[in-house]
């Protein structure tokens, strides 16, 4: 008869370690995805909002016409933007490389170039955007999991469970033993805790939506062409 219980108490320990093993396991590998997916969404911050934003500020160069694009789009934080952007040539060399430059006359080209960037940018911003709010989605369904995880999960319940089961095996268990071995335990569990993620939004930085071409564009045109006065001898096809 102690055998059987024995065989059976060992039985629902198994059970029991492998559902929190299980649903831990789970926990973790949509926390892994979720930093993977915000290290993605990083580096497509850099390789595509970054750099839209960057040609723009080379096309319009001066200062006071980038305070202009900003007050027009609305965006409150200059991302990107570095004084030498718009004062070194080598560097509007490299930040045009590369890019399609389409059009019959040097403005047409350089006209056409701001807007082809600022559409690539609404497009850019917009994906980042819808991947930023999943992420966000996604980090509250990680914490909303660790919190169920815990409750359903009680380490001092689960010791004093299985503590039971053991008594109910051995009448002349060691006490002080099983007390060690409730302390080790509960030692482990502080070890292994779950602690939800960094929020997104404290590591990465939050893009607010960019107007529509459609609605900007006559005071983007007055824009460019401001910037195109000050240029005018520019030929982007020998800039590069």
């Amino acid at each position: 008869m102690e055998d059987l219980s024995a065989i059976l108490s060992l039985e629902v320990k198994k059970e029991i370690a492998d559902r929190y093993f299980r649903f831990r396991k789970i926990i973790e590998e949509d926390t892994l995805s979720y930093r993977q997916q915000i290290i993605t969404l990083a580096l497509s911050l850099e390789n595509s909002i970054g750099i839209d934003f960057v040609c723009i500020y080379s096309l319009l160069r001066d200062d006071d016409l980038i305070s202009t694009f900003f007050d027009i789009t609305g965006l409150s934080e200059r991302f990107f933007f570095e004084c030498e952007i718009n004062t070194s040539q080598e560097m509007r060399r490299k930040i045009l490389a590369g890019r399609k430059i389409h059009g019959l006359t040097k403005k047409s080209r350089f006209v056409n170039l701001f807007f082809d960037t600022y559409t690539n940018l609404l497009d850019h911003i917009d994906n980042y955007r819808a991947e930023f709010e999943a992420l966000k989605d996604d980090y509250e369904t990680i914490c909303e999991q660790i919190n169920i995880f815990y409750r359903n999960n009680d380490i001092s319940s689960i010791l004093q469970f299985l503590r039971g089961l053991d008594l109910s095996v051995e009448h002349d268990i060691d006490y002080s033993g099983a007390n060690d071995g409730m302390n080790n335990f509960c030692n482990l569990d502080d070890k292994l805790r779950l602690y939800p993620p960094n929020s997104v939004e404290d590591l990465i930085p939050r893009i607010s939506a960019v107007p529509p071409l459609k609605k900007t564009r006559p005071q983007l045109k007055k824009l460019i062409q401001t910037a195109w006065s000050r240029q005018s001898g520019l030929d982007l096809r020998h800039i590069q």
